[in-house]
């Protein structure tokens, strides 16, 4: 990790940056962010709790040469976990054998994670380091999750350095498939019973009226 930012935006505010925002007439908004506290460093409560549903991740890297690349990781809520106040861990399940990611991460340690919430249009981005473990049985069996079809090959730890919440604005509000089922399951049980009780009515309506 890189010891000499003074700020932990300053991982993404590089002197290039710094120099367009100035151009641009946004410095002066993200310096006072930055002596105001800027980023968060570690782990919040706040930052877990958002971890704990997530079912869909972006993992970015990139090699020696510099070339990115983002990959998918997805699963139940919970299978990116929070080891610790720096630390997010997930096992990483067998795909398509192509292992561009575990391989970017020999090269360039440096990576970076993406979790969006399209219902209450919420992102957070985090900046770290990341590396795969191979043959820990022990870490990968704590980060399966219980009962997910799935073979995990190996265990992916990320290491924070600094991470920040987006502005909401452009997300578009999309539903989880089974929220939506669960709301609609809703609603038809609550017609059901509204029918019921009309039926209910009627027919007691129908007796006292004969």
């Amino acid at each position: 990790m890189d010891t000499d930012r003074r700020y932990p935006s300053d991982i993404a505010f590089t002197p290039s940056v710094k120099a367009i925002q100035s151009r641009k007439g946004s410095r002066h908004a993200y310096q006072r962010m930055e002596q105001g506290g800027s980023w968060e460093t570690r782990i919040t409560p706040e930052l877990a709790a958002f971890v704990a549903v997530q079912t869909s991740i972006f993992l970015a890297t990139a090699n020696a040469a510099g070339q990115p690349y983002i990959q998918h990781r997805g699963g139940p809520p919970g299978f990116l976990q929070v080891l610790d106040d720096r630390t997010l861990g997930l096992a990483d399940f067998a795909g398509n054998r192509q292992y561009v990611t575990q391989g970017n991460l020999l090269e360039n340690p440096k990576a970076y994670l993406f979790l969006i919430d399209y219902a209450q249009r919420r992102r957070i981005k985090l900046w770290g380091e990341a590396r795969v473990v191979e043959g820990d049985t022990a870490l990968v069996a704590r980060l399966m999750p219980e009962g997910y079809q799935a073979r995990p090959e190996q265990a992916i730890l990320f290491t924070v350095a600094a991470w920040d919440v987006n502005c909401p604005k452009h997300i578009p509000q999309r539903f989880e498939a089974a929220e939506v089922a669960a709301a609609l399951a809703e609603r038809d049980r609550r017609i059901a019973a509204l029918e019921a009780e009309v039926q209910s009515l009627t027919e007691r309506l129908g007796a006292d009226l004969g």
